[in-house]
């Protein structure tokens, strides 16, 4: 349970698979713990079979619970639809594509360009890009967006996210000291042009 909380937090991974027993703690108590700081899908593998452990599990939390033994087809199904859910945008875009101007992010196949041309991010540039994309002229305080994107044992490493914007700029502004979409609030945080 430490281990796998200590790994979210520093790995931000897109999806977590989770059992109940383990040897430290209870699967329930980690997926509440998970609750309080990401969004992040997690699908729950149990040989708990009783429908009072799977409602347990899914009200802490869970998106998804999945009783040993399993064919392994159908785990890999459930976490292709976790991952397409998570890739939806909250602003409830039905193809997961946002659009602002020049600049076009399909959360689906992970994939930026800006003018027409495809620009690589890394894993750590596209969660940032989509945190602030989720809201589209919202500002993200620094705290807001070290938490989503780097987990919350780095709420306060400022210079993460200053590093990040940087390259983000680089790569997607014709003059990244006059940016047209990555906005800096001073003081507070960023936000992205709507």
């Amino acid at each position: 349970a430490a281990d796998g909380l200590r790994e979210a937090r520093s790995r931000t991974p897109d999806l977590i698979l989770l059992d109940l027993g383990l040897p430290d703690g209870d699967g329930i108590d980690v997926t509440r713990r998970l609750r309080e700081w990401t969004a992040t899908p997690i699908l729950v593998l149990s040989a708990r079979g009783q429908e009072r452990d799977k409602v347990a599990a899914l009200d802490a939390g869970a998106d998804d619970y999945l009783t040993k033994p399993f064919a392994v087809g159908e785990l890999l199904a459930r976490i292709r639809v976790a991952l397409r859910h998570a890739a939806r945008p909250a602003t409830g875009e039905a193809d997961g594509v946002l659009h602002l101007g020049e600049l076009t992010v399909d959360r689906v196949k992970r994939r930026v360009s800006v003018r027409g041309d495809d620009v690589h991010l890394t894993p750590r540039e596209f969660r940032l890009l989509t945190a602030l994309g989720a809201h589209p002229g919202r500002v993200f305080t620094h705290e807001q967006l070290l938490r989503e994107v780097w987990g919350p044992g780095n709420a306060h490493q400022h210079h993460y996210l200053r590093v990040y914007m940087a390259q983000l700029r680089q790569k997607l502004e014709r003059d990244p000291s006059q940016p047209e979409f990555l906005h800096t609030e001073t003081g507070v945080g960023y936000r992205l042009r709507d």
